[in-house]
């Protein structure tokens, strides 16, 4: 009865949730480039012919770009142990549609996934016919699942990942949400603590599965390799220099951390690698405004002032091999906001790494690593300065990029793991 009293909640508020956001949503898409990318597929509208479509195949639906680059490892894998497996992959937003597409994956058909309107996600269905649809960390929808549920269609949920807010949230809802997730066909976890979670969530003990992340997999996917175009890039400021790169930074990190990046010594390069690159023009002006002389990786003009210069990175997709060119990599979103950036990619490149006091969503995972002696947090920007100081220092640099390394590789293999369980 309680979930039958949420749906329908949901059903109504689901059209006036969709209103609210649609203005914001349509300015987003125009500043990224949405609109040229068939992004009516979004409201199951489709210009390719039916008969080209892969009918049957296994759907993974990766809403932002992160989820995006889970899902191309997953399929990676996936396809050495079923080469002839079809794949179709849905994702959410424009940018990670361009990192899908980007890819370069052959024989594999990048759509978005249906917004969660009964009547979208029935033409969805009707139209592509899947074999079964695996989500990414935690997008469960519910017309999505019901309707699988009515089809005999198998749902399953891998990389599982609720973060503290809204593992409580979802706890306290438990009655309400139980009837939801049990419609899951299984869960393949990324710790051993969040069985009980999800447990408590409606899904029965014997349909979860503790594999390891996908995203923190170091034996799986491709690692950050340098590029002769990124070292000329950086060899125009000056060759030798130290690089700090301020990675995935949010509104107001990023003159806040380059300043602090400016105090580590002279001759550091402050590297800033914006979350959204559609923002270069606010960040540009925010840098200026701090005294930098800003050079664009888009529009690249070599510095007037080379003493004062600070690079950004405002491209798509360049963030995991432009951080094998730093020299220590800082986290954004964990020091003005809150929930952090994936750590994974500097570990993988071993360069050290530092972190604000806010990493949420990276939970257990940077705890254990700042506890190993793999991490520095800082809370200010006095500390982050010391911090940065500290990196650079070629035994800390050992010290800390070794720690870390060996608390990433308790999930080595978590990708083969999750495709074996699935297959």
């Amino acid at each position: 009865m309680r979930f039958f009293i949420a749906l329908t909640l949901y059903r109504l508020l689901l059209p006036l949730l969709f209103i609210a956001a649609f203005p914001g949503w349509v300015v987003k898409m125009i500043r990224r480039g949405g609109f040229g990318t068939r992004l009516g597929e979004r409201a199951a509208i489709y210009t390719t012919r039916l008969d080209d479509e892969p009918c049957g195949a296994v759907h993974v639906h990766a809403v932002s770009v992160g989820e995006t680059i889970i899902a191309l490892k997953l399929i990676r894998e996936w396809r050495k142990a079923a080469p002839d497996r079809k794949f179709v992959l849905a994702t959410g937003t424009a940018t990670g549609h361009a990192v899908a597409t980007g890819a370069g994956l052959e024989n594999l058909r990048v759509t978005y996934s249906p917004l969660d309107f009964p009547w979208m996600v029935r033409r969805y269905l009707n139209r592509f016919e899947p074999a079964r649809i695996v989500l990414i960390e935690g997008e469960a929808w519910p017309h999505l699942l019901r309707l699988c549920r009515r089809r005999a269609i198998p749902v399953h949920l891998v990389n599982a990942r609720l973060s503290p807010r809204s593992a409580g949230r979802y706890g306290k809802a438990r009655d309400w949400v139980r009837p939801l997730f049990s419609m899951l066909e299984g869960v393949a976890v990324q710790e051993k603590e969040d069985i009980a979670i999800w447990e408590n969530l409606g899904v029965p003990a014997e349909k979860i599965r503790h594999t390891g992340s996908i995203k923190f997999d170091p034996g799986s996917g491709a690692h950050p390799a340098r590029r002769p175009e990124f070292t000329a890039l950086l060899d125009a400021f000056g060759p030798c220099r130290p690089a700090v790169m301020a990675a995935s930074t949010h509104i107001g990190e990023e003159a806040w951390i380059a300043e602090a990046i400016r105090a580590a010594g002279d001759g550091v390069l402050p590297v800033i690698v914006p979350r959204h690159a559609e923002r270069r023009a606010e960040v540009k002006a925010d840098l200026e405004k701090a005294g930098f002389v800003v050079s664009l990786r888009s529009s690249f003009v070599p510095p007037a002032d080379a003493a004062s210069a600070c690079f950004v990175i405002d491209s798509t997709g360049e963030l995991r091999d432009w951080t094998a060119h730093a020299d220590v990599v800082v986290i954004g979103k964990s020091f003005l906001s809150t929930g952090g950036q994936n750590p994974a990619e500097a570990i993988l490149a071993r360069k050290p790494l530092i972190v604000g006091p806010h990493m949420e969503n990276f939970e257990p995972l940077i705890s254990h690593v700042i506890a190993a002696g793999g991490a520095l947090q800082a809370a200010d920007q006095t500390a982050l300065t010391a911090a940065i100081r500290t990196a650079l220092d070629p035994a800390s640099r050992e010290r800390l990029t070794n720690s870390a390394a060996g608390v990433l590789a308790v999930h080595e293999g978590a990708t083969a793991r999750v495709v074996s369980w699935l297959e």
